[in-house]
């Protein structure tokens, strides 16, 4: 009976179906046991038939007992698993197992989550490690390289082509000739070069260089031009440089058409020629103040013409006087800066900064050509580059150069005012070879 106490004491927490079913069998027990009893009754002679009862009974509940516990106890987990019951059709079925029927287990039962495990990283042995993978190198490597040097070659090659076509022309050369024999025109002899280093510096041009010097009589135009022609002659040859005096050309204005046809078809026999040859021609219009309207409008049509490119490969210098009024007075003006110790190259970005748009303004209204042209101004000669204009004529024809003599002849050329404590000379050079020829 201790047996059955401990049972039914560990039995507490079972299900109603369980109570149900140990009534039944109790009440079955009861039974078997009333009649036990009667029989006891009837025949109390055999007491030991009667204990032998009583232990065959409790044996017999507590094998039920178990029976129904260990019956729960699979259905449970069938239903936890999703196993089929012993006995049932083993039916596939994509439903996944639900514990609607057991709250109790449903919330504290949960699927855990598989947590990933990450790869371990197995070093070799030393004895039996394996080399490293050798890094294969692309072939297109070598053509990139390739490409490089190819490039770096036609760049090296199209700057030294650059070079020997600025060498042709001898540059550095025609610097120093004019440095030394232009006086007081450093800084326009500055801007020529620096315009035609930039323009012979390659052989392909959108447009011709054009470029307009402007200054009063005597300044050193017109030896300019003379020098700047023979300096081409050397380099390109007699047959590529013009030089066209108005006066001398064309003197009549009556003929003032025919001379333009006439040169209109000399500057394209010259281009065409220096196109074969690949090179520059220079064309200089010296006393440019006097060229005729007609000449002047067959000029414009080469100087402006984008549609072929025949004339395009060219450099026009013209020399004149247009605006002398306009520079002869901002020159004596502003000679007190001069004084005051304003640079020679400053002094003449000056005079360019102040004076260009006033000589562009003027010399559009007589007509469209100057519109194409780069604006030079020369300014006034003072009285020591007189001198060194003396100095230099004698030189040539063969005199002493004696400076009291110099200073004499010097002396006799009209200057203006002093201003500034400098004198500078009404006409310049102009006067210097007629003097020097006199002695």
């Amino acid at each position: 009976m201790e047996v059955s106490d401990q049972d039914s004491s560990g039995s507490a927490s079972q299900t109603e179906g369980e109570l149900e079913m140990d009534e039944e069998m109790d009440e079955e027990m009861g039974g078997e046991v009333n009649g036990e009893g009667e029989e006891k009754h009837v025949d109390s002679s055999s007491p030991s038939l009667a204990s032998y009862a009583t232990t065959l009974r409790a044996v017999i509940r507590i094998k039920m007992k178990y029976q129904a516990m260990k019956k729960r106890r699979q259905e449970l987990a069938w239903a936890l698993t999703g196993a089929p019951k012993q006995g049932s059709p083993k039916i596939f079925t994509f439903d996944l197992p639900t514990l609607r029927s057991f709250p109790a287990l449903s919330s504290s039962v949960q699927p855990r989550r598989k947590r990933r495990r990450k790869k371990r990283v197995l070093f070799p042995n030393r004895r039996g490690a394996r080399a490293p993978p050798k890094q294969e190198h692309s072939r297109a490597k070598y053509c990139l390289y390739l490409l490089f040097a190819i490039v770096f070659i036609q760049v090296y090659n199209a700057i030294e082509n650059l070079d020997d076509h600025v060498l042709r022309y001898d540059l550095d050369g025609l610097e120093k000739t004019l440095r030394r024999e232009v006086f007081g025109q450093q800084g326009a002899v500055g801007a020529l070069l620096s315009h035609l280093k930039e323009y012979l510096s390659t052989y392909v041009h959108n447009k011709p260089l054009v470029v307009s010097l402007h200054g009063p009589t005597g300044v050193g135009k017109s030896h300019l031009g003379r020098l700047l022609a023979g300096h081409f002659r050397s380099v390109v040859g007699e047959e590529l440089v013009l030089q066209y005096y108005v006066l001398h050309h064309c003197p009549r204005e009556t003929g003032a058409l025919h001379c333009a046809r006439n040169l209109s078809a000399l500057i394209s026999d010259m281009v065409k020629r220096a196109e074969e040859e690949e090179k520059i021609p220079l064309f200089v219009f010296d006393e440019a103040e006097h060229i005729h309207g007609e000449i002047l409008d067959a000029l414009r049509r080469p100087l402006s013409s984008k549609q072929s490119n025949e004339h395009l490969n060219a450099i026009y210098l013209f020399l004149n006087s247009l605006g002398h009024a306009h520079i002869t007075d901002h020159v004596l003006r502003n000679a007190s800066s001069v004084f005051m110790g304003m640079s020679a190259s400053g002094h003449y970005g000056n005079i360019v900064k102040e004076l260009t748009p006033i000589l562009r303004s003027t010399l559009e209204t007589l007509h469209p050509l100057w519109a194409e042209a780069e604006v030079l101004p020369l300014g006034l000669l003072e009285k020591g580059h007189v001198v060194g204009c003396f100095l230099d004529e004698m030189t040539r024809e063969g005199f002493y150069p004696d400076h009291a003599n110099i200073e004499r002849l010097a002396g006799e050329i009209e200057y203006y005012p002093e201003v500034g404590g400098r004198q500078y000379s009404k006409t310049g050079c102009k006067q210097v070879v007629a003097k020097v020829n006199l002695l």
